[in-house]
């Protein structure tokens, strides 16, 4: 039924303002909605209890058609109205329409296109969450702030976070018409093609569901980085605004991205409802929103619609061609295999420590176990095993770990040969694990192939690539993934690592710092820093570096060459013999470092020997570190060298 303000004396406002529809039964309701808005600023049309008349009325049309935006209130009662019916079909065809469910109830046909704010349990109060998004939505719609708490005196407004304005923007649906209508185009520099998957809501009622909402994100993410026609934002960069109070066209700016792509996920037993939404950065207004009720038995279903329908709408023109098949390459048809692996993929992301990174590997085994075809499963568990061999194990099981990533990365590779993080895991393992350039390269090289949308693949392809002195395609790459995941400290991390390796110490400075800014706390960064510092001779910074970096087999090292080249003997060997101790054999390579600095060739020659014959993946810097500079005219340093099949 239709409201408008002024008491039922049908005048309408000046200005922009808001028409609401309500079916009479929730006048209550309505009246709250209505104050809800005046407290923020907005002008509302409404005639209090109207119970007659002609459906579209002088008045009531007049209104209606006059409107900026108008807000329908759906309620059982609401579903029986023709005319409120009527009204939100007048406002859904002219992109004015702000729903609300009152009581849970679903839009009828026609509407559920649009997701909807559901107040069924928090109400419409002025305060609530209900309230925020739709006050959000208007505000979006009309080009309007609301009013600041210092207006309302009596109650605070309502703060708006990047939740309540995306979850609204949906509401305040801007319709393209058709998917083929919509046509690519370019933004403040930001590419046509651009998006950025916000990390998805856990609306569940178990906190601990979590992981299946981030992962579904996650995992979307990654099959929309497969289609070489987008340029999709990384994970990193994505979840820095999982709680952000931005709004949708703040984000989209700062990200560098055209489209947002965000949802909530609520389980339910066996069912899992998925609300998704596809948002224009530039006016904050949703292109597309849908939500899938499914069993939990057809996540793999939905994943794939969601995947084909945001493809179709950035690639109306150009056609998905084969990335569809690209996308679903490696994956499973298993839920509990499919949970299993989500679960896993959270705990190594989390990057907390090695009992999270051992409990990544038991869930990754799950997920094989129940599904021994689960090719990105087995990807996954080969990049972990090389990651735990090489951050925790000492030497006898750091080359039982490798072996095993190493067959359980071609395991993914056979099962699914165009699987870029297959590749890139028997890349590393291959390079770090068995000290095998030669190998590891033609996997590093089909990893960049097609896995060119995933920041982490370009990253490390890159770095493998610096390490054998390619430097221009390691640039190329590196400076691809800082576009693709620009807040990231990972990737700044890499590239001042390229940077170091072809002697630009001041940029690999500058590459670190930035890394540093992204994330303070975060370990190795003031070490890079500090070996930089070193080759450009500013030894007491270098050595403030140093003593300011968590991981010990950079700062030692860095800390005893420091000293000796300042003269002091005594605290050179403390800061030697303390790695040593420490690190025992894990610390070779190290040692090795320190001992060319001291000029002592032979005994660096030695050390480096043993690092070998332990498999220390040091050595994969060999042809690179200025620290081995004194070296590279020995015999010895050449064999080795030619062992690791360097080119």
């Amino acid at each position: 039924m239709a409201s408008g303000g002024q008491a039922g004396t049908g005048r309408l406002p000046e200005g922009s303002f808001v028409f609401v529809s309500y079916s009479h039964a929730d006048g209550r309701a309505a009246k709250t909605v209505v104050e809800g808005l005046e407290r923020a600023g907005f002008t509302v049309w409404w005639d209090q209890l109207i119970s007659g008349g002609e459906r579209f009325g002088s008045s009531t049309s007049q209104a209606l058609e006059a409107a900026r935006a108008v807000v329908v209130l759906w309620s059982k009662a609401a579903l029986d109205s023709h005319w409120v019916h009527d009204e939100a079909a007048f406002a859904r065809d002219r992109n004015r329409l702000v729903p609300i469910s009152l009581d849970g109830s679903e839009p009828p046909l026609g509407f559920r296109q649009f997701q909807y704010i559901d107040a069924s349990r928090e109400g419409v109060s002025a305060d609530g969450a209900p309230m925020q998004r739709a006050i959000a939505a208007l505000g979006a719609l009309l080009d309007q702030q609301p009013l600041p708490a210092a207006t309302a005196p009596a109650r605070a407004a309502p703060r708006f976070g990047r939740r309540s304005v995306l979850a609204a923007g949906v509401a305040a649906v801007v319709a393209a018409g058709s998917w083929g209508a919509w046509r690519l185009a370019s933004r403040g520099g930001a590419s046509g093609n651009s998006i950025a998957v916000l990390p998805f809501d856990n609306y569940g009622h178990d906190a601990d569901q979590a992981y299946f909402s981030d992962g579904l994100a996650a995992e979307l993410r990654g099959r929309l980085a497969r289609n070489p026609l987008l340029r999709v934002m990384g994970q990193a960069s994505s979840n820095e605004f999982r709680d952000s109070k931005d709004d949708a066209r703040t984000i989209s700016s700062r990200l560098g991205v055209v489209w947002l792509l965000d949802g909530n996920v609520r389980m339910s037993g066996n069912t899992v409802r998925i609300a998704m939404e596809l948002i224009d950065g530039a006016t904050g207004f949703a292109k597309w929103s849908d939500s899938f009720d499914r069993p939990l038995s057809n996540i793999f279903q939905v994943q794939q619609e969601i995947a084909e329908a945001v493809d179709a709408m950035l690639a109306a023109e150009m056609g998905a061609g084969d990335e569809t098949r690209q996308a679903r390459a490696g994956a499973t048809t298993d839920v509990a295999a499919f949970d299993a692996y989500l679960r896993g993929r959270d705990l190594f992301d989390s990057q907390r420590d090695e009992a999270s990174d051992r409990g990544a590997l038991d869930y990754f085994g799950q997920a094989i176990q129940l599904d021994p075809g689960y090719a990105t499963a087995r990807a996954a568990r080969a990049r972990t095993l090389a990651v735990v061999a090489n951050q925790y194990a000492q030497a006898e099981e750091r080359q039982r770990l490798y072996v095993e990533a190493v067959a359980e990365a071609r395991e993914a590779i056979r099962l699914a040969p165009e699987l870029a993080d297959g590749h890139v895991a028997l890349g590393y393992a291959l390079f770090y694990g068995q000290l095998d350039a030669a190998a590891a390269a033609p996997h590093y090289a089909t990893a960049e192939r097609f896995g060119r949308g995933s920041p982490d693949v370009l990253g490390r392809f890159a770095l493998f690539r610096a390490r054998l002195r390619q430097f221009e395609p390691a640039e190329g790459a590196i400076a691809e993934a800082i576009q693709l995941d620009p807040l990231n400290p990972a990737v700044f991390k890499t590239q001042g690592l390229v940077r170091y390796a072809r002697g630009d110490h001041a940029g690999a400075i500058a590459a670190a710092q930035r890394g540093l800014a992204l994330s303070p706390q975060r370990a190795t960064l003031h070490g890079d820093i500090g070996n930089a510092l070193v080759q450009l001779d500013r030894l007491d910074e270098a050595n403030d570096a140093f003593t300011q970096e968590k991981a010990g087999l950079l700062a030692l090292p860095g800390q005893a060459i420091v000293a000796a080249r300042r003269g002091d003997e005594a605290a050179a060997q403390a800061h030697f013999d303390a790695l040593v101790r420490q690190y025992g054999d894990n610390g070779f390579y190290q040692q090795a470092q320190v001992l060319a600095q001291w000029r002592k060739p032979g005994e660096a020659l030695d050390a480096l020997d043993n690092a070998f014959a332990v498999k220390d993946s040091g050595l994969v810097t060999l042809l690179v570190d200025p620290y081995l500079d004194p070296l590279r005219g020995d015999p010895r340093f050449h064999a080795l060298l030619q062992s690791i099949h360097f080119p």
